[in-house]
């Protein structure tokens, strides 16, 4: 580990933020320290578990010990970690000094690491073996100082509180800046929505280091004063065996989870009782009603579908006074203070109500720049808007469609096809239970639509046509090419590598 480091600020703060200044508005909250330590909630970390005030112990004495390392208000601290108490309580801690906690997926590898950091100059980057993870005493053997009691150090709203990384899938990863204010209203407000309290237990096997894992694995459940149950590595069958244990209420993530939980709950209902779960929470452009009506049969609960991103975390869902129809077929709608605007991609001209463009936010859980503000540039719009990238229909009552993303559009012969809309279709065939649209390059139509399949039985291209036909789908936007395949290529996220499935399809057969 070593000292040093630049302090951190925020590189865009959009002037919209001034509405939220009232009593009782976004911005009269808490810090995210003096939020998660006013209700907490147990954490377990396999067969370790921790109590709120063994949380609150650790975090103060190692929020002295990063102290006396010389980590003050706005500066960086960084680990790469798996899923532990340790992340848990190293970004509690850097939120108690007003630090700013930055942690790094750990799949990445050196090179990838030392790219992410540098863009941050942290002031310490914190070495812990991966096995510890979920170990106290290790953590404490490094850091262990006089403890730091909540309010000790005066922290601001305004002061940046994470950094994260997008995931993408080449070139380095942006840092995306987060504030306290921000992240503190963005976690109670989902609890709120997502009716959550301290009965509620949820499994989280995403990467704390994503936007995901971080907010519904450390900040709703400590505004909800829930358990949480951290996960190393996504396993169904271990997960299956952590709901019926745990009972375990609520489940967030990416299909890529969930998909493999019901086909294993489905093929072995002796797997695990999964009667406790209510609601399931899934996100990501694989998120389609075949999904949300299969998961809900196998788990007979609610599914519904959300949008966001690492830049706005969680901006549209529905609720439980919403139809079962809406949160199969939409995004949902915008949550809180958020608004939403369909723009033309190229002009910025606003859209009608039901007609496709790009995705504009604005909110207050937006973040506030990137750490290279030469990058800023290319998202932010006027009026304090974040340009989201992906395409999409907003109805006339709110409700969000995402249809695909900008750089994701497959265009063959001229004619733009949406790689999610060629996946809902597939999807909705009973034999699949993923697919990824991808596009290949060919000399004479430039790109022609490959899809990868997950599937319960024989998939091959001419079952493909015949159920394209069927649906009555443009012949264009039907595949030229489908792999079956066992499992989809993830990224740390748990999306979709599709970089990954764009070079496999490139390839000759």
């Amino acid at each position: 580990m070593r000292s040093a480091g630049a302090i951190l600020r925020p590189t865009w703060v959009p002037s919209h933020t001034r509405r939220y200044r009232r009593p009782g508005g976004p911005w009269d909250t808490p810090t995210l320290d003096a939020l998660l330590s006013a209700r907490g909630g147990e954490i377990v970390d396999g067969d370790r578990r921790f109590s709120h005030a063994q949380v609150e112990d650790l975090v103060a004495r190692v929020a002295g010990g990063l102290a006396a390392r010389g980590v003050r208000r706005g500066r960086t601290v960084a680990w790469q970690l798996p899923n532990g108490l340790a992340g848990a309580v190293l970004s509690r801690a850097c939120w108690r000094l007003g630090a700013v906690a930055t942690p790094v997926l750990h799949s990445l590898g050196p090179a990838e690491l030392a790219a992410a950091v540098a863009q941050v100059d942290p002031a310490v980057i914190v070495e812990l073996a991966a096995d510890k993870a979920s170990d106290p005493q290790a953590l404490l053997e490094v850091f262990n100082g006089p403890p730091v009691a909540p309010g000790a150090i005066a922290v601001r709203p305004s002061d940046l509180a994470v950094v994260l990384f997008t995931s993408g899938s080449t070139g380095v990863p942006k840092a995306v800046l987060h504030t306290n204010r921000g992240l503190a209203w963005k976690a109670a407000l989902m609890a709120r929505v997502h009716g959550l309290s301290g009965r509620d237990a949820v499994l989280m096997p995403a990467p704390l280091a994503h936007v995901s894992g971080l907010l519904n694995g450390v900040l709703v459940p400590g505004a909800a004063g829930m358990k949480a149950v951290l996960v190393r590595r996504f396993d169904p069958e271990e997960a299956l065996a952590i709901v019926e244990r745990e009972h375990i209420s609520f489940l967030a993530g990416p299909p890529t989870f969930f998909v493999a939980m019901a086909a294993l709950h489905r093929d072995n209902p002796g797997a695990g009782d999964v009667s406790s779960i209510r609601l399931v929470s899934s996100g990501g452009a694989s998120v389609t009603p075949a999904f949300v009506e299969a998961t809900a049969e196998a788990f007979g609960c609610r599914v519904k579908r959300t949008y966001g991103s690492t830049e706005a975390p969680t901006v549209t869902t529905s609720t439980d006074g919403d139809s079962a129809e809406s949160a199969r077929d939409t995004d949902g709608r915008a949550v809180g203070e958020v608004e939403l605007r369909v723009s033309d991609p190229e002009s910025g001209s606003r859209r009608a109500a039901g007609e496709a463009g790009e995705l504009w936010v604005r909110g207050p859980e937006l973040f506030c720049g990137y750490a290279d503000a030469e990058q800023n540039a290319a998202v932010v719009a006027h009026g304090g808007w974040f340009r989201t990238g992906d395409l999409a229909t907003v109805d006339a009552g709110g409700w969000l469609r995402i249809v695909g993303r900008i750089k994701d559009v497959i265009i063959r012969g001229g004619e733009n096809i949406s790689a999610s809309e060629v996946e809902g279709a597939l999807e909705a065939h009973p034999r699949v239970r993923q697919a990824v649209a991808v596009g290949y390059p060919d000399e004479l139509m430039g790109e022609r639509v490959a899809v990868f399949v997950v599937a319960d039985g024989p998939v091959d291209l001419e079952l493909v046509r015949r159920w394209f036909a069927e649906r009555g789908l443009a012949r264009f936007k039907t595949p030229e090419r489908v792999v079956c395949i066992d499992r989809l290529p993830l990224m740390g996220s748990g999306k979709a590598d599709r970089a990954a499935l764009r070079r496999r399809a490139a390839q000759p057969e």
